[in-house]
Parts: structure tokens; C-alpha cells; sequence
């Protein structure tokens, strides 16, 4: 395993594992870059881990939004509803970060994904 967290989810073979494990990582690496940033919220390098993981998960729900609203997608029209409604909230944080950029604003963010990412793997807690 890599020593650095965020990298075992770059090892994940992407031709076996199925859409709903990719979402899945996608989303648990987005909290992970969060909470690095998070963490080192003091560090020199605190504007450039902010800026990495708010830019990766801007573009991982707007990719979830896409998807949701292509009439293709199989979901349920109620769960494309509240999916949607979340990356709208996500959306909103991430602005809101940008410009008045605080710790805990990224604990949202941080636990949507977390959630979402379990919710994908089946497991409840």
C-alpha cells in the first residue's frame, strides 16, 4: 500500500472495478484532499492543497451533475433529485470556501463525500 493515503486510490484498476467502486473512490479522495488541506490548514502549503482539492472536487460534481441529468441515467428520478440537490449545496461550499476560506467550512464537503462513498460500497456506517 502506498504511504501516502491518497495515493491508494490512484492504484485502483480501473478496467475491474465496477462504476459504482470508481464513484466511490472518486468521492473518498475528494475527502481526502479536503482533509489534508484541512489538517494543514496553518502550513506553508496550505493555498495550494486548498486550491487541489476544492479544483478535483468541483470537477467530480460537476461530472456527478452531468451524469444525473442525462436522460439516460438509469436512476430513480427521486434519488437524481436529492443527488442533485447536494451537489447544488457541495457546489455552493466550494464558492463559499474560495472566497472566505476557513477549516471547518470543508467538514461539509468532507462528510458528504465520505457518506455518499459509503453509501456506494454498501456499507451503513
Amino acid at each position: 500500500m502506498p504511504s501516502n493515503p491518497i495515493n491508494a486510490y490512484q492504484v485502483v484498476d480501473k478496467t475491474t472495478a465496477s462504476g459504482r467502486e470508481l464513484e466511490a473512490a472518486a468521492l473518498s479522495k475528494g475527502a481526502l484532499l479536503l482533509a489534508e488541506a484541512q489538517q494543514k490548514w496553518d502550513s506553508p502549503e496550505r493555498d495550494q492543497l486548498l486550491e487541489t482539492a476544492l479544483t478535483y472536487n468541483q470537477r467530480l460534481w460537476a461530472l456527478f451533475q452531468t451524469e444525473l441529468t442525462d436522460p439516460a441515467n438509469p436512476l430513480p428520478e427521486e434519488i437524481k433529485t436529492n443527488l442533485l440537490v447536494l451537489s447544488a449545496l457541495v457546489d455552493k461550499r466550494i464558492f463559499e470556501v474560495m472566497a472566505y476560506p476557513a477549516p471547518e467550512k470543508l467538514n461539509l464537503i468532507i462528510n458528504v463525500n465520505r457518506n455518499i462513498a459509503a453509501g456506494l460500497r454498501g456499507d451503513p456506517g
